[in-house]
């Protein structure tokens, strides 16, 4: 998924960014991951086909945006931590209710996943278990054919079950991305 792009299609505007940091979450046998008690009605997007959106709602007020990634009935789930914003810029930082005057505030938009959510406009009730590989929808993913020169692996962020699991990847020197830099 890293360097792949991000789009969101609304009445009045498109969004896109590059994707720049993910984590992934392995299913039953991860206990950070949400599939880890098994199916729910909650969680059942994870059990699915691959490429259909996990939306939640995290520390009563952040929605996060995953994408089913393991074949259907296998929970699987990649978390988008950070994007790199390509065009619509100005439907971003309105979404978010911030201003951008320099090239310096762009991170703001998107690093990290409750910023990167709500800049795209993504919430588990108009989002959730869209697939997105259809340009049908108004939220898909795309190839634009972009390869990241090198890859970073790191732990997880923000978790203490399975914390030292190295599943979190990131695109070495972006700064768009939300946490550690580096290899830990």
């Amino acid at each position: 998924m890293l360097g792949k792009i991000l789009f969101r299609r609304d009445d009045t505007s498109l969004r896109a960014g590059r994707i720049v940091e993910v984590e992934a979450y392995l299913g039953e046998d991860d206990p950070a991951a949400h599939a880890a008690a098994g199916k729910t009605l909650r969680n059942a997007v994870l059990f699915g086909p691959p490429a259909h959106s996990y939306v939640y709602f995290i520390y009563g007020n952040h929605y996060c945006f995953n994408v089913s990634c393991l074949p259907d009935g296998i929970a699987g789930g990649v978390l988008f931590r950070a994007l790199e914003p390509l065009f619509g810029v100005e439907a971003m930082a309105q979404a978010r209710g911030i201003s951008v005057y320099a090239l310096s505030d762009l991170p703001q938009l998107t690093s990290g996943p409750g910023r990167l959510a709500e800049a795209f406009g993504i919430t588990r009730e108009r989002d959730n278990g869209k697939d997105v590989t259809s340009t049908k929808s108004d939220l898909w993913i795309a190839d634009d054919g972009y390869r990241p020169a090198q890859i970073v692996t790191t732990t997880r962020i923000g978790i203490t079950k399975a914390a030292k699991l190295p599943l979190r990847y990131l695109i070495a020197g972006n700064p768009f991305v939300s946490g550690p830099k580096t290899a830990t």
